[in-house]
């Protein structure tokens, strides 16, 4: 039994696929149950469920329709999020894409990240889930060194959206609960005296001549 985190984190988990019965959501559900076996509160953002405009590089400003300003809002509240896609021509979804655009900074910066993608073949999501970890960065996140990539996914999962391959599962798991632990400790009492330390140091603490 994973050990509990000590401070109570909310996780979410934002699915890139829009088909109904997508393996990408059943991979993303179970490492969002990875999260909540540590301790964590999880919630699935399915795409689906959010009428969004396509960004167009404008201004963000109050006139943002309301399921834009309702996933930004979502994220907001999450100390760890998840991001779930599969590899469509070597990357990332387009309806990912799209959500990550009208966000930014105030969605992802200081927040851990976790990566979940699936594959219809047996060369895995890797290309996907690299250009969301530059993805991450840029974001100013921490993106956690665990990552699931899960090949051949229509042999994975059962109809009922179970996944029939333990060794799997324990990864996509893995995922979940390493983004609630290091989202737990990065909100921690100590870490934020640490920080705040960090911030009112001097810029050069070694001295001009060091």
């Amino acid at each position: 039994m994973a050990a509990k985190i000590a401070n109570k984190v909310r996780v979410v988990g934002i699915c890139g696929s829009l088909r109904k019965e997508s393996y990408t959501r059943m991979a993303l559900k179970v490492a969002l149950r990875g999260a909540e076996e540590v301790g964590a509160e999880a919630h699935l953002i399915d795409l689906r469920d959010y009428q969004l405009i396509f960004c167009d590089g404008g201004d963000r400003d109050d006139d943002r329709p309301k399921d834009v300003v309702r996933l930004c809002d979502e994220v907001k509240r999450a100390q760890g999020i998840l991001l779930a896609t599969p590899e469509y021509h070597g990357g990332y979804s387009g309806v990912l894409k799209n959500a990550l655009d009208l966000m930014g900074f105030d969605e992802f910066e200081g927040k851990m990240i976790g990566l979940v993608g699936v594959s219809g073949g047996n060369m895995g999501a890797f290309d996907a889930l690299s250009a969301l970890r530059s993805v991450g960065r840029a974001l100013h996140a921490w993106v956690v060194p665990e990552q699931a990539a899960v090949t051949n996914v229509d042999e994975v999962f059962d109809d009922k959206g179970k996944c029939k391959d333990e060794a799997i599962e324990r990864r996509l798991k893995a995922v979940g609960r390493q983004v609630a632990k290091f989202a737990s400790l990065h909100n921690s009492e100590q870490a934020r005296e640490f920080l705040q330390f960090w911030e009112a140091a001097t810029e050069n603490p070694g001295g001009e001549n060091r």
